[in-house]
């Protein structure tokens, strides 16, 4: 069924939703500080406690797993206590865990501590996508939950700058500590806010819910947000995570399960880790300079992600999708065919391989990287939007571990060549799953984007 005429959209207030972009950009500050500082500080961790190369690799995994065991729990949490509470206690756990790494006394306790902080991740991750989405008006909310991978980016360059300054004292615990910086401004923005409406009223709160919108909305829009959000509650999903297998949401759980994974088997971690080694792989030549190479990349990465969130409330969600995954196909088979004609290309392949990469980020920030967690954040019902989420981000999890884990191995086995040349065919499949089953969820509400009342070929007109 497609919508033949959109009601006017409610008026919200400014200020009000600059405080959301806050929580957005904070905790996308808070991710990729955490995920990108391991990378200057393994180095001088490593030479404090002796670190085997087994030891080495846990103190920098262990906060994936517990980003995922953070993203399993947060989900229910943030179903159950709300959302702003749930934000509350992620900036805690974050604190916790700032404080407890630059304390560590042995490698013990800094590997508790980064599984701490990689908990307050995966509260953060599951929920601040939500409570933005739950909160911004259709007209903006792709752009605000946006923010929260464009400051991800943002806090992974700051981490590196961080990492480049501090590297000649060597001051590893240094680098830990200052995340605590950011978590107590994050703190600061969510007490400032109110819960969730959308919350508030599926949980017999409506009188609440209406006093929150009417503080930043006026009397017009709170009705039209409320009867938006009763329509969505008309089918009542209990509470559990077997919901999220039933008729009526397992095509969601479908739709975001799938995106993430494909998200990350297209191979964009392979370049936030290992960039580097893929320069030096490709002939840029000297350490430095194949760091200088990923400075690059990353920076493209920030500017890219810039881009995307300014069009995909104008353009739509799908439209970046095809034009971002094609070009990333472009570039991981040219890639491809610069390392199987290395020889031949002599010193121009690592020019080849940084246009390659450049690209490749490039497209990846704009589509991929800017609409994951918009549209997961979209797509499920509001009665297991936490739970849901927090499966997407389990699988996001999953298969970035899996990713970061096997590249090496696969550039042993099977050579630089086929190792892109598989992420490019992960690629065409990201395409088609785009075409066949990811909706156009660009200026509907949310109740109507759960109920499928919408045409999920194109953009509203």
């Amino acid at each position: 069924m497609t919508d033949t005429k959109l009601p006017p959209r409610p008026r919200v207030n400014q200020g009000f939703l600059t405080r959301i972009s806050f929580i957005a950009a904070l905790g996308g500050v808070l991710y990729g500080y955490d995920m990108g500082i391991i990378a200057a500080a393994v180095i001088f961790v490593k030479n404090s406690f002796g670190l085997s190369t087994v030891m080495e690799e846990l103190v920098v995994s262990i906060v994936l797993i517990g980003a995922m065991a953070g993203a399993m729990v947060g989900g229910a949490v943030a179903d159950r206590i709300g959302r702003k509470a749930t934000l509350v206690w992620a900036g805690g756990i974050f604190i916790v865990g700032s404080i407890l790494a630059p304390l560590s006394p042995n490698v013990a306790t800094l590997i508790v501590a980064r599984a701490i902080i990689g908990l307050g991740i995966g509260f953060t991750s599951v929920t601040a996508p939500v409570y933005v989405s739950e909160l911004a008006p259709p007209q903006s909310r792709g752009m605000l939950i946006g923010l929260y991978q464009f400051a991800l980016t943002l806090g992974i360059a700051l981490a590196d700058l961080v990492g480049y300054w501090l590297a000649t004292r060597e001051a590893w615990r240094l680098m830990f500590g200052i995340a605590a910086v950011p978590t107590l401004f994050f703190l600061a923005v969510i007490l400032s806010v109110p819960e969730s409406p959308r919350w508030l009223f599926s949980h017999s709160r409506e009188r609440d819910a209406e006093t929150v919108l009417l503080s930043y909305t006026d009397l017009a829009g709170a009705q039209q947000f409320l009867a938006d959000i009763r329509e969505g509650l008309k089918t009542q999903i209990e509470q559990k995570w077997s919901a999220l297998l039933t008729p009526s949401v397992r095509g969601s759980l479908f739709i975001a399960a799938g995106f993430t994974v494909l998200q990350q088997v297209t191979g964009i971690n392979t370049i936030i880790y290992y960039g580097p080694q893929i320069f030096e792989l490709a002939g840029v030549g000297t350490h430095s300079n194949s760091i200088l190479a990923t400075l690059v990349v990353a920076v493209v990465n920030v500017i890219a992600t810039v881009v995307g969130i300014l069009l995909v409330d104008r353009v739509g969600r799908k439209p970046l999708l095809y034009v971002g995954v094609s070009g990333m196909t472009i570039a991981l088979f040219a890639l491809a065919f610069a390392f199987s004609h290395q020889v031949s290309l002599g010193a121009s392949s690592g020019a080849i391989a940084l246009g390659c990469l450049v690209l490749y980020i490039a497209c990846f920030a704009l589509s991929l990287g800017a609409i994951a967690w918009i549209l997961v954040s979209e797509v499920f019902p509001l009665r297991v939007r936490g739970r849901g989420v927090a499966v997407a981000t389990l699988f996001s999890g999953i298969s970035n571990f899996a990713v970061s884990l096997t590249f090496l191995s696969m550039i042993n086995k099977v050579g630089s060549a086929s190792t892109f040349a598989i992420y490019g065919v992960m690629s065409i499949v990201t395409l088609i799953f785009v075409r066949f089953v990811v909706p156009e969820t660009c200026g509907r509400e949310l109740e109507s984007i759960s109920a499928r009342k919408v045409d999920w070929s194109a953009p509203p007109a």
